[in-house]
């Protein structure tokens, strides 16, 4: 695990969350397709278990948890910092009985756990645009943000190890941000489906277990 302060509270999507330096901001444009009922079609009605992947601040954890109440929540991050916000936002909602929290770099922590349910906002942000980064952004844990040359290191590693964590009928909803061309570049044979958000229909994908298989 890796450890390294501006205090508030932050809004995402009428939900607020505690935030400060050890964890980016609340902004996944994954909370949309959480509360707008777009994942839904996707799941399996018998789905009981969902992953958080890089939960950092632990946001998409809650909304997780809060949409789908039927469901256990596994949460991840390689930043034991960033875990110490997320416990604050769990203790919020008073989800401890629902969302379990994990130290580890991405899926290497897991052994025999399967899940019907995978989000994650990973570090997608390619390096010339990282070292491009306005202020806000530089403000913010690098760790959380920065994914590679092309912004794709984490996500190709996600893509190698996911299969064996998920369930038959599972989706994996994916947040990339400007990254599509990177993406499509790096993984020509996928043909994900590309929610429509505020930002855009180029930023949020949702891949199902076959597709990656």
């Amino acid at each position: 695990c890796v450890s390294g302060d501006v205090n508030g509270v932050d809004l995402l999507q009428g939900l607020s969350f505690y935030i400060d330096s050890r964890a980016i901001i609340p902004r996944s444009l994954i909370a949309e397709a959480l509360v707008t009922g777009h994942i839904d079609a996707w799941l399996d009605p018998e789905s009981t278990r969902a992953l958080d992947l890089c939960t950092g601040n632990g946001s998409l954890a809650v909304m997780t948890a809060l949409t789908y109440p039927d469901m256990q929540v596994d949460a991840i991050d390689i930043s034991a910092d960033a875990l110490a916000v997320a416990a604050i936002n769990v203790a919020r909602y008073d989800l401890a009985d629902r969302i379990q929290l994990t130290c580890a770099d991405g899926l290497t922590g897991l052994t025999t756990e399967v899940y019907d349910l995978v989000v994650c906002n990973p570090p997608y942000v390619n390096a010339a645009s990282m070292a491009a980064l306005p202020a806000e952004f530089r403000a913010e844990p690098a760790l959380a943000l920065a994914g590679g040359e092309d912004g794709m290191d984490f996500i190709r590693a996600l893509f190698h190890d996911a299969v064996q964590h998920m369930s038959e009928n599972a989706v994996l909803v994916l947040e990339i941000g400007n990254e599509r061309e990177n993406f499509e570049r790096a993984f020509p044979a996928l043909t994900p489906l590309w929610f429509e958000t505020s930002a855009g229909s180029d930023q949020v994908l949702l891949l199902t277990r076959q597709e990656l298989s």
